[in-house]
């Protein structure tokens, strides 16, 4: 079985149908249902078999399905480490980062690091804070960019903070949020606790939620418009100068903030262009990106 062969059952254990998996793969039907019977063939046990509900794993199919993320990732690790041998900063840089960081920080920051190290490549994989804590523990992903306070036993440097703040196309007063039309939307759960606690620590009732919406950017747009207020983080509204913004302040009336962090594995500094990667972050002010 080689690289490819792992990656087939890796994303056919997740998708549980022949037809997606070629679809994420790129691969025919009819190819790769031949390539599972050769797997099959090769490991001399039957791994799959269908019903009308799809597709199901033999114990044996189940047993290399599970070992086939360990193999991927052992096998992207030699190649890391072959690529280290070479002198030089080469190679590809597996980063985790959230939406925002993606959208609003990650373009300028990769341009610059690659104007230093031409010869670096970058694979980004967006996903919520604490999926990136997940892809870099597991190693899929050499460089984590999440927001919010989350455990994290290894290597992390914050790489800035802002205050929450409550965002308005007209001016509002505190008191009146819960009669108001709020906009919320998708975030991740530590930011949601944070926003929530403070809901609880000045309110007895619930908000009067009038959208929902999928992104942060998306409800910045919403209350650009005058849909309604919402609770977001300052660094969003950055050069916004026709919303209101009123700092949230807790119990002991100081700013809520939100910091973000960037993760990273202390043995994975080994590897040239992660060492070179968090050098250079060092020397770069992310409110300024």
């Amino acid at each position: 079985m080689d690289e490819r062969d792992w990656l087939i059952l890796h994303i056919l254990y997740e998708k549980r149908n022949i037809t997606k998996t070629g679809q994420t793969l790129f691969i025919s039907q009819p190819a790769l249902t031949t390539r599972l019977r050769q797997i099959e063939d090769e490991v001399g046990a039957k791994l799959i078999y269908r019903s009308g509900k799809g597709i199901h794993f033999t114990p044996q199919g189940e047993y290399l399905a599970k070992s086939s993320k360990e193999m991927l990732t052992r096998i992207q690790e030699i190649k890391d480490r072959i690529t280290n041998m070479h002198e030089g900063v080469r190679g590809t840089l597996r980063i985790a980062a959230t939406h925002y960081m993606t959208k609003y920080k990650l373009p300028r920051l990769l341009k610059l690091f690659k104007t230093n190290y031409p010869q670096m490549e970058f694979k980004v994989n967006t996903v919520w804070s604490k999926e990136v804590l997940n892809l870099v523990n597991t190693q899929e992903a050499h460089i984590g960019f999440m927001r919010g306070e989350y455990s994290w036993p290894d290597e992390r440097k914050l790489l800035f903070e802002e205050t929450m703040c409550i965002a308005s196309k007209e001016p509002v007063v505190i008191q009146s949020l819960p009669k108001l039309p709020r906009i919320s939307y998708r975030t991740d759960e530590s930011v949601q606790l944070l926003i929530d606690s403070w809901w609880r620590e000045n309110f007895t009732v619930p908000p009067s939620i009038s959208m929902e919406v999928d992104r942060l950017d998306t409800c910045k747009d919403m209350v650009e418009n005058g849909h309604g207020y919402a609770i977001m983080g300052s660094m969003i509204l950055h050069k916004t100068d026709d919303v209101y913004k009123i700092v949230i302040r807790d119990k002991n009336n100081q700013p809520v903030m939100r910091r973000t962090w960037m993760i990273y594995q202390k043995e994975s500094l080994s590897i040239n262009a992660v060492r070179a990667f968090v050098d250079f972050s060092d020397t770069i002010d992310y409110l300024e990106l």
